[in-house]
This record gives structure tokens, sequence and C-alpha cells, in this order.
């Protein structure tokens, strides 16, 4: 939305996708980053640094400190998944627009609370999914509900793969049941889900059916899923998400570190 004045954002936490995320409002020509917060101080300084931000850009040493800087009109928030509900209610409540990365709750009961929260104190919150608000998106849209260039919607099928390391595999925050505890699901699963709700008009699925074969890491965390998605009988989506070493699965190939696909079959 064109403002004349820039929206005054703060970032709360110094997690890796906040540097691209960082990036992008710094090439928005109606948003500028005026605060930036971490647990500790030394951390929030050097994110700072290593970001390119502004020297009058203000350094938090805390959370609770951001939510009380007036010069924040709005709160983009890259923190775990499991500590969404309590600091997005409390930006709420600070009065803060909030943009929350994906996916935006560990369930709907934890999102049930953040927008009561927000339309209780009259903030807007927008999810972290850059591509479901990207221009070339709504193009997508235009086609795929052009009945004469498109013709009728009958599968999708949507595989998202991350090659992730040793080391991923065993620290990363999205594979720890405090943190991330969704997994693979939460993490690669909302963009493949959301492509296809997207493409059934938001509409909910009439059957959803969990594919065999899920694989758990010692912790209980997903690891790699598969399930499809019935709509009606000429119109399902089936999906298949992972987490794994290159070389791992018989019919994978890790050329890339990540691999999206999601393919619209269609009669005419």
């Amino acid at each position: 939305m064109a403002t004349d004045t820039p929206i005054r954002i703060g970032v709360m936490g110094c997690a890796g996708i906040a540097r691209k995320v960082s990036s992008a409002i710094h090439l928005a020509p109606n948003a500028t980053i005026t605060a930036v917060a971490s647990r500790s101080l030394e951390k929030a300084k050097t994110f700072a640094t290593a970001n390119g931000y502004n020297q009058s850009v203000k350094i938090h040493g805390s959370y609770e400190s951001i939510l009380e800087d007036s010069e924040v009109d709005a709160l983009y928030i890259p923190l775990p998944t499991s500590l969404h509900v309590e600091w997005a209610i409390r930006a709420a409540e600070s009065g803060k627009h909030i943009l929350l990365e994906k996916p935006v709750a560990m369930n709907v009961a934890e999102f049930d609370k953040i927008v009561a929260a927000c339309e209780k104190n009259g903030v807007q919150i927008m999810d972290g999914t850059m591509w479901a608000h990207h221009p070339r998106t709504a193009k997508l849209k235009e086609f795929l509900f052009d009945s004469d260039s498109f013709g009728q919607l009958r599968n999708i099928h949507s595989n998202f793969s991350l090659a992730g390391d040793e080391d991923f595999l065993k620290n990363d925050i999205r594979v720890k049941p405090s943190l991330d505890g969704l997994g693979v699901l939460g993490d690669l699963g909302w963009y493949a889900i959301r492509a296809a709700l997207f493409a059934n008009d938001f509409e909910l699925p009439k059957i959803v059916m969990a594919s065999p074969g899920t694989v758990l890491n010692e912790a209980g965390v997903i690891l790699s899923c598969g399930a499809s998605l019935s709509w009606r009988r000429t119109n399902r989506n089936h999906i298949l998400l992972f987490f794994g070493k290159r070389g791992d699965g018989d019919n994978r190939r890790w050329n890339k570190r990540y691999t999206l696909c999601s393919r619209f079959c269609y009669s005419l």
C-alpha cells in the first residue's frame, strides 16, 4: 500500500531469514527499518552492522524494549514458531502492526488468539509468505481462473525438498520440538498446501489423507511426509515434503540446495 510517510519497521529477532527481508525493506520505497532487537544487545549490534543498517537505527537488547519504541509502527517477527503466539500478541497489545514469519503459529488455536489480539487492538497482521503477495502470483491467478485459457483444474502435484547436512538435521531450529516443532510440514508444507488452496480459491478440501512413510527424528519432529487433498472426485492435490541429506531417497536428486515444483494439470 503506497503512503507518503514511510512505514517504520522494527525487526524483532536476528534469524537468517531476517537478512533477506531486511534487504527487501531497504528496497521498498514506502518502508524503512528504524530498530532491531535481540535477546543480546551485542547480537543485535552485530546483525545491524552485517546487514548495512543505517547508524540511526535503534539497537535493542531485549524484545520488551522494542515493543516500547514509539518510533516503530510495525514489527517484523522472524522468531521460532513456538514464540509467535506470545510476541505477536504482545506486539498487537503495544499497538504495532505485524509481519509474522511463516508458519504463523503452532496450531489454529494459537493463531486465533493472535488474530483476536490484532482485531481488539486495531492493528494489521500479514504472514511472511512472499510468493502469495507477489504481482506474479496475481497474474497466475488470472490465468488459472480463466476457463478459456486454462480449462478446468484437475490435479496439482507439489514437491518441496531441502537438502540439509548433518548439522542442519541435528541442530537447526526446524528440527527442534521446542522451537519449530512442526518440522518440514510447517517449513515447506506451508508453501505446497497454500499453493493448493490458492489454486482452489481457498476453498477447504473435502478429504485430507496422510500418505504412509512419514519420517520423524528422535525428538518426534517430522522430517519427511506426504499427503493427498481432495476437493471433489476430479480435483486432487498431492504433496511431498522432505528434509534430508544429499543422496537420501531412491528417486530424489539433489541438484540444488532447495527444490520446489508445483504442476497444475487441467482439461479443456
